[in-house]
């Protein structure tokens, strides 16, 4: 029998775009929706009766996921900040050696953060880690840390948020290990 009466909600499209969808694994089109629960009588809504939130709608597989899913960057954005990572890191360990860091310390720490900030929430562990012992591998190039390419690398271990004894342990483990 059907219901003569009920809440029912009904979906309006405010926005579209890309994003990482959980569900599929991949980059997919979402649509961004905003729900309200209306009091139905004969399957027809009628009385508004609160806000249902805002979801996000993947194309292809129409699961809904809470808006903050738009947080995480796409794969194609993300391979383009780890390219952008390793890239300052390893043009920051070579001033680092040419230069020293005094001179240009500050900007250099200043980029490394704007380059690996928005990057870090999004790395697990071993993957900072690696960002980091690439940047030691390229120091080691010449012969040992110098103090200023030690401060660089430091400063890399921080944008990373990676703790200063998972850092110093790296970089202890970079210098033992052969090229």
């Amino acid at each position: 029998m059907p219901h003569i009466w009920g809440v029912r909600t009904t979906w309006r499209t405010v926005g579209d775009g890309e994003f990482f969808c959980p569900g599929c694994g991949g980059d997919r089109s979402y649509l961004r929706r905003i729900g309200r629960h209306r009091f139905a009588l004969l399957g027809i809504p009628l009385l508004p009766r609160g806000t249902a939130g805002t979801v996000v709608e993947c194309a292809a597989c129409r699961t809904c996921f809470r808006a903050d899913v738009l947080g995480h960057p796409t794969t194609t954005r993300f391979s383009a900040m780890l390219r952008d990572a390793v890239h300052t890191v390893a043009l920051a360990v070579l001033a680092a050696g040419k230069e020293g860091i005094d001179g240009s310390g500050t900007a250099l720490t200043i980029e490394l953060h704007e380059v690996l900030d928005p990057l870090a929430p999004h790395l697990a562990p071993a993957g900072s880690e690696d960002i980091l012992l690439q940047g030691a591998r390229i120091a080691l190039a010449d012969g040992p840390y110098t103090p200023s390419e030690r401060q660089t690398l430091a400063a890399v271990g921080r944008a990373l948020l990676l703790s200063h004894e998972d850092t110093e342990r790296l970089l202890a483990i970079a210098a033992r290990t052969p090229s």
